[in-house]
Protein backbone atom coordinates (compact mmCIF):
# COMPACT_ATOMS: atom_id res chain seq x y z
CA UNK A 1 0.00 0.00 0.00
CA UNK A 2 1.12 3.53 -0.79
CA UNK A 3 0.90 6.22 1.87
CA UNK A 4 -0.51 9.65 0.98
CA UNK A 5 -0.01 12.55 3.39
CA UNK A 6 -1.10 16.17 3.21
CA UNK A 7 -0.23 18.76 5.84
CA UNK A 8 -2.05 21.86 7.06
CA UNK A 9 0.28 24.21 8.92
CA UNK A 10 -0.87 27.17 11.00
CA UNK A 11 1.93 29.68 11.59
CA UNK A 12 1.46 32.67 13.88
CA UNK A 13 2.83 35.87 12.36
CA UNK A 14 5.26 37.99 14.38
CA UNK A 15 3.26 41.20 14.21
CA UNK A 16 3.07 43.55 17.21
CA UNK A 17 -0.73 43.60 17.14
CA UNK A 18 -3.55 41.23 16.27
CA UNK A 19 -5.03 40.73 12.82
CA UNK A 20 -8.08 42.97 13.15
CA UNK A 21 -7.48 45.10 16.26
CA UNK A 22 -4.70 46.93 18.12
CA UNK A 23 -4.36 44.43 21.00
CA UNK A 24 -0.83 43.14 21.56
CA UNK A 25 -0.12 39.86 19.80
CA UNK A 26 2.67 39.07 22.27
CA UNK A 27 0.36 37.07 24.51
CA UNK A 28 2.53 34.14 25.61
CA UNK A 29 2.91 34.08 29.40
CA UNK A 30 0.60 37.07 29.94
CA UNK A 31 -2.20 36.86 32.57
CA UNK A 32 -5.37 35.40 31.01
CA UNK A 33 -7.69 37.76 29.14
CA UNK A 34 -5.45 40.83 29.45
CA UNK A 35 -4.80 41.23 25.70
CA UNK A 36 -8.41 41.67 24.62
CA UNK A 37 -10.80 44.33 23.35
CA UNK A 38 -14.36 44.47 21.96
CA UNK A 39 -13.11 43.55 18.46
CA UNK A 40 -11.25 40.34 19.33
CA UNK A 41 -13.94 39.42 21.89
CA UNK A 42 -16.63 39.71 19.21
CA UNK A 43 -18.72 42.35 20.98
CA UNK A 44 -21.78 43.63 19.04
CA UNK A 45 -20.99 46.63 16.88
CA UNK A 46 -17.18 46.20 17.02
CA UNK A 47 -15.69 46.28 13.52
CA UNK A 48 -12.45 44.64 12.32
CA UNK A 49 -9.64 46.64 10.66
CA UNK A 50 -7.05 44.61 8.74
CA UNK A 51 -3.41 44.68 9.94
CA UNK A 52 -1.26 45.72 6.94
CA UNK A 53 1.93 44.23 8.41
CA UNK A 54 0.23 40.82 8.67
CA UNK A 55 -0.60 40.99 4.97
CA UNK A 56 3.01 41.91 4.17
CA UNK A 57 4.32 38.95 6.21
CA UNK A 58 1.84 36.60 4.52
CA UNK A 59 2.99 37.87 1.13
CA UNK A 60 6.61 37.19 2.09
CA UNK A 61 5.76 33.59 2.95
CA UNK A 62 3.71 33.14 -0.22
CA UNK A 63 6.49 34.49 -2.45
CA UNK A 64 9.13 32.39 -0.70
CA UNK A 65 6.95 29.35 -1.43
CA UNK A 66 6.67 30.32 -5.13
CA UNK A 67 2.91 30.88 -4.90
CA UNK A 68 0.70 32.69 -7.37
CA UNK A 69 -0.78 35.80 -5.75
CA UNK A 70 -4.02 37.03 -7.31
CA UNK A 71 -4.78 40.74 -7.17
CA UNK A 72 -7.95 40.10 -5.17
CA UNK A 73 -8.67 37.91 -2.16
CA UNK A 74 -11.71 37.71 0.11
CA UNK A 75 -12.13 37.24 3.87
CA UNK A 76 -14.86 34.82 4.86
CA UNK A 77 -16.61 33.76 8.02
CA UNK A 78 -15.95 30.16 8.98
CA UNK A 79 -18.86 29.25 11.21
CA UNK A 80 -18.52 26.77 14.05
CA UNK A 81 -19.34 26.88 17.74
CA UNK A 82 -16.65 26.17 20.28
CA UNK A 83 -15.92 27.86 23.63
CA UNK A 84 -12.61 29.37 22.48
CA UNK A 85 -14.22 31.16 19.50
CA UNK A 86 -15.76 34.35 20.92
CA UNK A 87 -17.66 35.45 17.79
CA UNK A 88 -19.06 32.02 16.98
CA UNK A 89 -17.12 32.20 13.71
CA UNK A 90 -13.51 32.61 12.59
CA UNK A 91 -12.47 35.22 10.04
CA UNK A 92 -10.52 33.26 7.45
CA UNK A 93 -10.25 32.95 3.67
CA UNK A 94 -11.78 30.20 1.57
CA UNK A 95 -12.84 30.56 -2.06
CA UNK A 96 -10.43 33.38 -2.89
CA UNK A 97 -7.30 32.94 -0.73
CA UNK A 98 -4.27 35.24 -0.65
CA UNK A 99 -2.08 32.78 -2.57
CA UNK A 100 -2.21 29.38 -4.26
CA UNK A 101 -0.32 26.89 -6.45
CA UNK A 102 3.17 27.14 -4.95
CA UNK A 103 5.77 24.56 -3.99
CA UNK A 104 8.46 23.68 -1.47
CA UNK A 105 11.58 21.66 -2.31
CA UNK A 106 12.69 19.17 0.33
CA UNK A 107 16.44 18.83 1.08
CA UNK A 108 16.19 15.44 -0.65
CA UNK A 109 15.27 17.18 -3.91
CA UNK A 110 11.59 16.20 -3.93
CA UNK A 111 9.17 19.00 -4.81
CA UNK A 112 5.93 19.20 -2.82
CA UNK A 113 3.06 21.33 -4.09
CA UNK A 114 1.46 24.07 -1.97
CA UNK A 115 -2.28 24.14 -2.64
CA UNK A 116 -3.03 27.42 -0.88
CA UNK A 117 -1.81 29.95 1.66
CA UNK A 118 -4.28 32.23 3.36
CA UNK A 119 -4.67 34.62 6.29
CA UNK A 120 -6.92 33.98 9.24
CA UNK A 121 -7.29 34.83 12.91
CA UNK A 122 -6.39 32.45 15.75
CA UNK A 123 -8.87 31.20 18.33
CA UNK A 124 -8.57 31.49 22.10
CA UNK A 125 -7.21 28.75 24.31
CA UNK A 126 -9.01 26.36 26.67
CA UNK A 127 -7.42 25.58 30.04
CA UNK A 128 -8.63 22.41 31.75
CA UNK A 129 -8.27 22.19 35.54
CA UNK A 130 -7.89 19.10 37.71
CA UNK A 131 -11.34 19.84 39.18
CA UNK A 132 -12.97 19.16 35.83
CA UNK A 133 -13.53 22.84 35.00
CA UNK A 134 -12.59 24.37 31.66
CA UNK A 135 -11.50 28.01 31.49
CA UNK A 136 -11.08 30.18 28.40
CA UNK A 137 -8.18 32.56 27.78
CA UNK A 138 -8.90 34.92 24.87
CA UNK A 139 -5.41 36.48 24.73
CA UNK A 140 -4.64 34.42 21.63
CA UNK A 141 -7.98 35.15 19.92
CA UNK A 142 -7.38 37.33 16.88
CA UNK A 143 -3.62 36.74 16.60
CA UNK A 144 -2.75 36.60 12.87
CA UNK A 145 -2.10 33.21 11.28
CA UNK A 146 -1.21 31.97 7.88
CA UNK A 147 -2.51 28.54 6.98
CA UNK A 148 -0.33 26.68 4.48
CA UNK A 149 -1.96 23.65 2.89
CA UNK A 150 0.22 21.18 1.01
CA UNK A 151 -0.89 18.97 -1.83
CA UNK A 152 -1.23 15.30 -0.78
CA UNK A 153 2.20 14.51 -2.24
CA UNK A 154 4.13 13.33 0.80
CA UNK A 155 4.58 9.57 0.86
CA UNK A 156 6.08 8.80 4.26
CA UNK A 157 6.17 10.13 7.83
CA UNK A 158 9.85 10.97 7.29
CA UNK A 159 9.02 13.13 4.27
CA UNK A 160 6.35 14.90 6.35
CA UNK A 161 8.93 15.75 9.01
CA UNK A 162 11.42 17.01 6.38
CA UNK A 163 8.69 19.19 4.85
CA UNK A 164 7.82 20.75 8.21
CA UNK A 165 11.46 21.33 9.13
CA UNK A 166 12.17 23.09 5.81
CA UNK A 167 8.97 25.14 6.00
CA UNK A 168 9.87 26.25 9.52
CA UNK A 169 13.38 27.25 8.36
CA UNK A 170 11.92 29.37 5.57
CA UNK A 171 9.46 31.18 7.85
CA UNK A 172 12.19 31.84 10.45
CA UNK A 173 14.60 33.12 7.77
CA UNK A 174 11.86 35.49 6.62
CA UNK A 175 11.35 36.67 10.20
CA UNK A 176 7.58 36.22 9.94
CA UNK A 177 7.12 33.38 12.47
CA UNK A 178 9.08 32.16 15.50
CA UNK A 179 8.41 28.54 14.54
CA UNK A 180 8.07 27.48 18.19
CA UNK A 181 5.88 24.37 18.23
CA UNK A 182 5.84 24.05 22.02
CA UNK A 183 4.40 27.55 22.40
CA UNK A 184 1.91 26.84 19.60
CA UNK A 185 3.19 29.41 17.12
CA UNK A 186 3.79 26.68 14.52
CA UNK A 187 1.08 24.00 14.50
CA UNK A 188 0.39 21.14 12.16
CA UNK A 189 -2.62 18.98 11.31
CA UNK A 190 -1.90 15.95 9.15
CA UNK A 191 -4.19 14.08 6.77
CA UNK A 192 -3.20 10.53 5.93
CA UNK A 193 -4.73 7.85 3.73
CA UNK A 194 -3.56 4.66 2.04
CA UNK A 195 -3.82 3.70 -1.60
CA UNK A 196 -4.37 -0.02 -2.11
CA UNK A 197 -2.79 -1.68 -5.20
CA UNK A 198 -6.25 -2.79 -6.34
CA UNK A 199 -7.82 0.69 -6.05
CA UNK A 200 -6.64 1.99 -9.40
CA UNK A 201 -4.79 4.81 -7.69
CA UNK A 202 -7.82 6.13 -5.80
CA UNK A 203 -7.01 7.46 -2.34
CA UNK A 204 -8.52 5.61 0.57
CA UNK A 205 -10.42 7.05 3.52
CA UNK A 206 -8.73 10.17 4.89
CA UNK A 207 -7.98 10.51 8.59
CA UNK A 208 -6.91 13.80 10.19
CA UNK A 209 -4.47 13.88 13.13
CA UNK A 210 -4.20 16.78 15.58
CA UNK A 211 -2.34 17.63 18.82
CA UNK A 212 1.24 17.15 17.61
CA UNK A 213 3.64 19.66 19.17
CA UNK A 214 7.02 18.57 17.81
CA UNK A 215 8.54 17.23 14.60
CA UNK A 216 9.16 13.95 16.39
CA UNK A 217 5.49 13.76 17.40
CA UNK A 218 4.35 14.39 13.82
CA UNK A 219 6.56 11.60 12.48
CA UNK A 220 5.59 9.14 15.23
CA UNK A 221 1.87 9.92 14.98
CA UNK A 222 1.87 9.38 11.22
CA UNK A 223 3.88 6.19 11.57
CA UNK A 224 1.40 4.82 14.12
CA UNK A 225 -1.58 5.83 12.00
CA UNK A 226 0.00 4.28 8.91
CA UNK A 227 0.29 0.94 10.75
CA UNK A 228 -3.21 1.22 12.22
CA UNK A 229 -4.84 1.79 8.85
CA UNK A 230 -2.84 -1.01 7.24
CA UNK A 231 -4.01 -3.46 9.92
CA UNK A 232 -7.67 -2.40 9.62
CA UNK A 233 -7.66 -2.73 5.83
CA UNK A 234 -5.80 -6.05 6.02
CA UNK A 235 -8.65 -7.40 8.18
CA UNK A 236 -11.16 -6.32 5.54
CA UNK A 237 -12.76 -3.75 7.85
CA UNK A 238 -14.02 -0.28 6.96
CA UNK A 239 -11.87 2.69 7.89
CA UNK A 240 -13.77 5.61 9.42
CA UNK A 241 -13.24 9.15 8.16
CA UNK A 242 -12.52 10.96 11.40
CA UNK A 243 -10.31 13.36 13.31
CA UNK A 244 -7.95 11.73 15.79
CA UNK A 245 -5.70 13.11 18.53
CA UNK A 246 -2.10 12.08 19.08
CA UNK A 247 -1.41 10.90 22.64
CA UNK A 248 2.30 11.39 23.25
CA UNK A 249 2.22 9.35 26.46
CA UNK A 250 0.70 6.21 24.93
CA UNK A 251 2.28 6.66 21.49
CA UNK A 252 -1.12 6.20 19.83
CA UNK A 253 -3.78 8.20 18.03
CA UNK A 254 -7.23 8.33 19.65
CA UNK A 255 -10.67 9.18 18.21
CA UNK A 256 -11.76 12.81 18.64
CA UNK A 257 -14.73 13.42 16.31
CA UNK A 258 -16.06 12.76 12.84
CA UNK A 259 -14.14 14.65 10.13
CA UNK A 260 -15.78 17.89 9.05
CA UNK A 261 -16.18 18.89 5.42
CA UNK A 262 -15.97 22.47 4.13
CA UNK A 263 -19.75 22.72 3.79
CA UNK A 264 -20.07 22.08 7.53
CA UNK A 265 -18.54 25.51 8.17
CA UNK A 266 -21.06 27.46 6.04
CA UNK A 267 -18.44 29.85 4.66
CA UNK A 268 -19.69 33.21 3.36
CA UNK A 269 -17.88 36.53 2.63
CA UNK A 270 -17.40 38.65 5.74
CA UNK A 271 -19.62 41.72 5.25
CA UNK A 272 -17.41 43.85 7.53
CA UNK A 273 -14.26 43.49 5.40
CA UNK A 274 -13.77 44.71 1.85
CA UNK A 275 -11.87 42.55 -0.67
CA UNK A 276 -8.10 42.68 -0.24
CA UNK A 277 -6.31 44.13 -3.29
CA UNK A 278 -2.64 43.28 -3.93
CA UNK A 279 -1.25 45.39 -6.77
CA UNK A 280 1.89 44.56 -8.74
CA UNK A 281 3.95 47.28 -7.08
CA UNK A 282 3.26 45.99 -3.57
CA UNK A 283 3.91 42.39 -4.54
CA UNK A 284 7.23 43.22 -6.23
CA UNK A 285 8.30 45.44 -3.34
CA UNK A 286 7.81 42.53 -0.95
CA UNK A 287 9.61 40.17 -3.34
CA UNK A 288 12.67 42.46 -3.39
CA UNK A 289 12.80 42.41 0.41
CA UNK A 290 13.14 38.62 0.62
CA UNK A 291 16.44 37.36 2.07
CA UNK A 292 18.47 34.51 0.63
CA UNK A 293 16.46 31.45 1.66
CA UNK A 294 17.85 28.24 3.23
CA UNK A 295 17.91 26.13 0.06
CA UNK A 296 19.62 28.91 -1.91
CA UNK A 297 22.16 29.40 0.87
CA UNK A 298 22.95 25.67 1.11
CA UNK A 299 23.55 25.47 -2.65
CA UNK A 300 25.78 28.57 -2.67
CA UNK A 301 27.82 27.41 0.32
CA UNK A 302 28.45 24.03 -1.27
CA UNK A 303 29.84 25.79 -4.34
CA UNK A 304 31.65 28.74 -2.74
CA UNK A 305 32.95 27.25 0.51
CA UNK A 306 33.26 23.55 -0.40
CA UNK A 307 32.00 22.57 3.05
CA UNK A 308 30.69 19.08 3.89
CA UNK A 309 26.89 18.68 3.78
CA UNK A 310 26.78 18.19 7.55
CA UNK A 311 28.55 21.50 8.26
CA UNK A 312 26.28 23.33 5.84
CA UNK A 313 23.13 21.82 7.38
CA UNK A 314 24.18 22.78 10.92
CA UNK A 315 25.33 26.31 10.15
CA UNK A 316 22.42 27.27 7.88
CA UNK A 317 19.72 26.04 10.27
CA UNK A 318 19.37 29.54 11.74
CA UNK A 319 19.74 32.68 9.66
CA UNK A 320 21.64 34.53 12.42
CA UNK A 321 24.23 31.72 12.67
CA UNK A 322 24.63 31.58 8.88
CA UNK A 323 25.16 35.34 8.65
CA UNK A 324 27.65 35.21 11.54
CA UNK A 325 29.63 32.49 9.75
CA UNK A 326 29.88 34.56 6.59
CA UNK A 327 30.93 37.64 8.57
CA UNK A 328 33.77 35.66 10.18
CA UNK A 329 34.86 34.15 6.85
CA UNK A 330 35.15 37.64 5.35
CA UNK A 331 37.71 38.41 8.08
CA UNK A 332 39.44 35.01 8.20
CA UNK A 333 39.22 33.27 4.86
CA UNK A 334 39.33 29.62 5.87
CA UNK A 335 35.70 28.40 5.73
CA UNK A 336 36.38 24.89 7.03
CA UNK A 337 38.42 26.14 9.99
CA UNK A 338 35.70 28.69 10.83
CA UNK A 339 33.08 25.96 10.54
CA UNK A 340 34.99 23.64 12.90
CA UNK A 341 35.46 26.33 15.53
CA UNK A 342 31.87 27.57 15.32
CA UNK A 343 30.35 24.10 15.62
CA UNK A 344 32.63 23.04 18.47
CA UNK A 345 32.86 26.25 20.50
CA UNK A 346 30.32 28.90 19.55
CA UNK A 347 27.30 26.58 19.30
CA UNK A 348 28.30 24.99 22.62
CA UNK A 349 28.43 28.38 24.34
CA UNK A 350 25.07 29.39 22.86
CA UNK A 351 23.51 26.15 24.09
CA UNK A 352 24.99 26.49 27.58
CA UNK A 353 23.88 30.11 27.90
CA UNK A 354 20.43 29.27 26.48
CA UNK A 355 20.46 32.28 24.21
CA UNK A 356 19.97 32.84 20.50
CA UNK A 357 21.72 36.22 20.57
CA UNK A 358 25.47 36.03 19.88
CA UNK A 359 27.28 38.41 22.27
CA UNK A 360 30.65 37.69 20.65
CA UNK A 361 31.28 40.02 17.67
CA UNK A 362 32.46 38.29 14.46
CA UNK A 363 35.61 40.44 14.62
CA UNK A 364 36.55 38.93 17.99
CA UNK A 365 35.89 35.37 16.82
CA UNK A 366 37.96 35.90 13.66
CA UNK A 367 40.78 37.48 15.66
CA UNK A 368 41.11 34.38 17.85
CA UNK A 369 41.49 32.19 14.76
CA UNK A 370 44.04 34.59 13.30
CA UNK A 371 46.06 34.39 16.53
CA UNK A 372 46.02 30.58 16.43
CA UNK A 373 47.07 30.59 12.78
CA UNK A 374 49.93 33.02 13.53
CA UNK A 375 51.17 30.88 16.44
CA UNK A 376 50.43 33.57 19.04
CA UNK A 377 48.19 31.22 21.06
CA UNK A 378 47.51 27.50 20.87
CA UNK A 379 44.15 25.82 20.44
CA UNK A 380 43.66 25.13 24.14
CA UNK A 381 44.19 28.78 25.00
CA UNK A 382 42.00 29.83 22.04
CA UNK A 383 39.03 27.95 23.49
CA UNK A 384 39.45 29.78 26.79
CA UNK A 385 39.79 33.15 25.02
CA UNK A 386 36.63 32.56 22.96
CA UNK A 387 34.67 31.69 26.11
CA UNK A 388 36.00 34.70 28.02
CA UNK A 389 35.24 37.07 25.14
CA UNK A 390 31.76 35.51 24.78
CA UNK A 391 31.00 36.13 28.46
CA UNK A 392 32.67 39.52 28.98
CA UNK A 393 32.77 41.14 25.55
CA UNK A 394 36.50 41.83 25.93
CA UNK A 395 38.69 41.78 22.82
CA UNK A 396 40.87 38.64 22.41
CA UNK A 397 44.14 40.61 22.44
CA UNK A 398 43.12 42.25 25.72
CA UNK A 399 42.33 38.88 27.30
CA UNK A 400 45.62 37.33 26.16
CA UNK A 401 47.63 40.28 27.45
CA UNK A 402 45.79 40.52 30.80
CA UNK A 403 46.11 36.80 31.56
CA UNK A 404 49.56 36.27 30.03
CA UNK A 405 48.28 33.64 27.63
CA UNK A 406 50.68 34.16 24.75
CA UNK A 407 52.05 30.92 23.42
CA UNK A 408 55.54 29.91 24.54
CA UNK A 409 57.37 29.33 21.26
CA UNK A 410 60.93 30.20 22.29
CA UNK A 411 62.87 26.94 21.92
CA UNK A 412 65.37 27.77 24.66
CA UNK A 413 62.60 28.42 27.21
CA UNK A 414 60.70 25.34 26.10
CA UNK A 415 63.82 23.17 26.20
CA UNK A 416 64.38 24.07 29.86
CA UNK A 417 60.81 23.09 30.75
CA UNK A 418 61.03 19.84 28.72
CA UNK A 419 64.28 18.89 30.45
CA UNK A 420 62.71 19.49 33.86
CA UNK A 421 59.60 17.42 32.98
CA UNK A 422 61.73 14.51 31.73
CA UNK A 423 63.77 14.55 34.91
CA UNK A 424 60.61 14.45 37.05
CA UNK A 425 59.00 11.61 35.06
CA UNK A 426 61.67 8.96 34.68
CA UNK A 427 59.13 6.11 34.53
CA UNK A 428 57.35 7.67 31.52
CA UNK A 429 60.74 8.17 29.87
CA UNK A 430 61.57 4.52 30.42
CA UNK A 431 58.16 3.46 29.11
CA UNK A 432 58.66 5.43 25.90
CA UNK A 433 62.10 3.95 25.35
CA UNK A 434 60.55 0.52 25.90
CA UNK A 435 58.22 1.17 22.95
CA UNK A 436 55.15 2.59 24.71
CA UNK A 437 54.12 5.48 22.42
CA UNK A 438 51.38 6.62 24.83
CA UNK A 439 54.09 7.83 27.20
CA UNK A 440 54.88 10.64 24.75
CA UNK A 441 51.36 12.05 25.07
CA UNK A 442 51.64 11.87 28.85
CA UNK A 443 54.92 13.78 28.84
CA UNK A 444 53.53 16.39 26.46
CA UNK A 445 50.59 16.81 28.79
CA UNK A 446 52.97 17.43 31.68
CA UNK A 447 54.72 20.16 29.70
CA UNK A 448 51.38 21.76 28.91
CA UNK A 449 50.46 21.57 32.58
CA UNK A 450 53.74 23.16 33.61
CA UNK A 451 53.21 26.02 31.15
CA UNK A 452 49.48 26.37 31.97
CA UNK A 453 48.62 25.35 28.43
CA UNK A 454 50.79 27.99 26.79
CA UNK A 455 53.47 25.79 25.23
CA UNK A 456 53.53 25.48 21.45
CA UNK A 457 52.24 21.88 21.00
CA UNK A 458 54.25 21.10 17.86
CA UNK A 459 57.53 22.49 19.18
CA UNK A 460 56.91 20.73 22.49
CA UNK A 461 56.45 17.40 20.77
CA UNK A 462 59.52 17.90 18.57
CA UNK A 463 61.68 18.79 21.58
CA UNK A 464 60.43 15.81 23.57
CA UNK A 465 61.22 13.42 20.73
CA UNK A 466 64.63 14.99 20.23
CA UNK A 467 65.60 14.60 23.90
CA UNK A 468 64.00 11.15 24.31
CA UNK A 469 66.02 9.83 21.37
CA UNK A 470 69.30 11.17 22.65
CA UNK A 471 71.69 8.37 23.67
Amino acid sequence: MRTIIGLEVHAQLLTRTKLFCSCSADYFGAPPNTHTCPVCLGMPGALPVLNEKAVEYALKAALALHCEIPQRSIFARKNYFYPDLPKGYQISQYEEPLARRGYLDLPTGKRVGIRRLHLEEDAGKLLHTDEGVSLVDFNRAGVPLIEIVSEPELNSPTEARLYLEELRRILRYLGVCSGDMEEGSFRCDANISLVAPSSGGRMGTKVEIKNMNSFRAVEEALRFEERRQQEILARGEVLLQETRLWNDKTGQTEPMRGKEESEDYRYFPDPDLVPLQIDDAWRESVRESLPELPAQKRARWAQDYKLPEYDIAVLTEERSIAEYFEAVVRLYNDPKDVSNWMMSELLRLLKESQTTEIPLPPEHFARVLQMVNAGQINRTVAKAVIEESFKTGKAPDEIVQEQGLSQISDERALAEIVTKVLAENSKAVADFKAGKEAALSFLQGQVMKATKGKADPKKTRDLLLQKLREP
